[in-house]
């Protein structure tokens, strides 16, 4: 299996299962110097692990993390701080139920890779769908926060959850404050409230409803990114897409862009109070050109409903013969709420890589 890493100079490989002894990543190209301890990472990893509402899975993983290389310490450094060598994080699986899966062992569950990794690989871990898995996205977000490491404090990467199913937030009532506040990563105290009913439902028919994650990325300098290959936007909307379960990525105003007139589109520009340039709107999404503006960095990522269901579904075996599919077990039955933190992390991880490649290219 091919295609297990992302990034140029700030690159990272995630290995392991869903329900292997453990899960981790490499992260190759961090420079030397960087405070790090594992508690840089575990506070965003709490974020993402599973159990922590009723409207997530109910599956229990402490997800701690262990830096395994790349860290050194002594009485001049002043701390724990990185090598320049590669940083390897492992993070162990607990609470692994693969008696769960017998049942579908040798069906494919229609929306789900299973058909394509034996179409491709012949053989398929049918444990909690192995590498295909959500799982791997933990060690996506221990990269992240070393990813955030590199870019330091004054880059603010924040995410939140703007739709679950047909229900939208009121962008009016939008309060960064309360995305931490409720169980659905929700700027909008209001619609998370109507959220809960919603899940509720949705959890008791046994069905699961897709999601829209929106990512905030503030305080980017002009200049990162590089014409025609080399785009930012082009490398945000790949590592979105990356996420499992993502279907459709938009970049400032995105799709509605289609429907715009060139006058609304065009972000003027004025002389501002500091002398710098100054845009009067963001309808690009803090990207032109594929190098970013200076502006807030604004991404959106579609979040299609998982497949794991306890509906019936037509499909068919591996012996290619007609039948029909449960899945039980422990699943999201939105898998855009644990979404939040895997974007932001996803956001870091190509803001650092193109820090660095701003610094040794220009």
């Amino acid at each position: 299996m091919s295609h297990n890493s992302f990034g140029h100079l700030f690159r990272f490989t995630t290995w392991g299962e869903s329900h292997g002894p453990a899960l981790g990543c490499v992260i190759d190209g961090c420079p030397a110097g960087i405070r790090l301890t594992e508690d840089d990472i575990q506070p965003w990893l709490d974020l993402r692990k599973p159990g922590t509402s009723r409207h997530v899975t109910q599956r229990r993983e402490a997800d701690e993390v262990k830096i395994l290389s790349g860290v050194f310490e002594d009485e001049r450094t002043n701390g724990q701080v990185t090598t320049g060598a590669p940083i390897s994080l492992m993070i162990e699986n607990t609470d692994q139920r693969s008696k769960d899966y017998s049942d579908i062992r040798d069906k494919w569950r229609p929306g789900h890779a299973d058909f394509t990794y034996d179409a491709k690989y012949g053989v398929r871990d049918y444990r909690g769908g192995g590498r295909s898995s959500a799982r791997e996205t933990a060690a996506r977000v221990a990269a992240g926060a070393v990813a955030r490491k590199v870019l330091g404090e004054d880059i603010r990467i924040r995410a939140a959850l703007v739709q679950i199913g047909e229900r939208r937030i009121d962008r009016s009532r939008w309060d960064w404050d309360q995305v931490r506040e409720n169980d659905f990563f929700c700027p909008d105290a209001e619609t998370a409230k109507l959220w809960e009913t919603d899940m509720d439902l949705i959890r008791k028919d046994g069905s699961s409803v897709g999601a829209l994650i929106e990512v905030v990325c503030s305080n980017v300098p002009a200049g990162w990114g590089a014409p025609v290959y080399g785009k930012l936007d082009a490398d945000l909307a790949s590592a979105m897409m990356s996420i499992n379960a993502a279907k459709a990525v938009e970049i400032g105003a995105g799709l509605e862009a289609a429907a715009m007139r060139g006058e609304v589109a065009a972000d003027q520009m004025r002389l501002g109070p500091d002398g710098q340039p100054e845009f009067l709107s963001n309808n690009n999404g803090g990207v032109l050109g594929g190098i970013s503006t200076g502006q807030d960095l604004v991404v959106r990522v579609a979040i299609r409903p998982t497949s794991s269901i306890r509906i019936p579904r037509q499909t068919l075996t591996k012996d290619l013969q007609e039948t029909e599919v449960v899945t039980k077990g422990r699943h999201d039955p939105c898998v855009g709420i644990r979404g939040v933190p895997v974007a932001e992390a996803m956001a870091a991880l190509v803001l650092a890589d193109h820090k660095l490649r701003a610094a040794a290219y220009g």
